[in-house]
């Protein structure tokens, strides 16, 4: 199976339906980051067939619940959910944030490379950032605990946001953690194809 199929069924399998544009933009992707991650250690996934199920399936099965006119990824890393989600929804402003300067470099490239004129990038640590507008979403993937990552992000998320965390075994413990006045209003289950893991999805808000 070629990675355009791999894709294309694992798309299919989550009952999604996106453009052959799209697609491809998907695989550019990959390949960029394959093509980096020889020299940048981007990601501790080397293959490319494993990059489609590991890391474009799974933030395509996350990106249905992560819609906001503004959306900021933390801790991007390779970008995602950040460049996956800028590909599939261009209207939506990306922001994705990395204290590392190769990843950034990395992301900012890829942006140009993948023509995705309303991402943007910033290298920094969270706690330094300040936006007035604010983010009507937050998301991030293995960037920390729910209460650390609500913590550092809370004096960019803006009025009526809601925090977006992507991740694997249902964080009961987490979730015991987090400040009194955050609210967690679902934990969404996620089937990423190919995957043979759990995969959650936590969203908060201010109460």
């Amino acid at each position: 199976m070629t990675l355009a199929e791999q894709l294309a069924a694992g798309i299919a399998e989550l009952g999604q339906s996106l453009s052959d544009e799209v697609q491809r933009k998907l695989l550019d992707y990959i390949g960029l980051l394959d093509k980096w991650n020889k020299v940048y250690s981007l990601t501790a996934i080397r293959e490319p067939e494993r990059m489609v199920s590991l890391h474009l399936l799974d933030c395509l099965a996350a990106i249905p619940h992560l819609h906001a006119p503004r959306v900021l990824d933390v801790g991007s890393g390779g970008g995602m959910p950040g460049i996956p989600l800028a590909i599939v929804d261009p209207a939506v402003e990306v922001t994705m944030l990395d204290s590392n300067q190769k990843k950034t470099s990395f992301l900012r490239q890829a942006l140009i490379d993948l023509d995705l004129p309303r991402a943007r990038v910033i290298t920094d640590r969270v706690e330094a950032v300040h936006d007035e507008q604010g983010f009507g979403l937050i998301t991030s993937r293995a960037f920390s605990d729910l209460a650390e990552f609500v913590r550092l992000t809370r004096h960019l998320l803006a009025g009526g946001g809601r925090w977006v965390a992507m991740k694997g075994v249902h964080p009961y413990e987490e979730i015991a953690q987090l400040p009194k006045d955050v609210i967690v209003k679902q934990v969404i289950p996620l089937r990423v194809p190919g995957l043979d893991a759990e995969r959650h999805l936590i969203v908060m808000e201010v109460g």
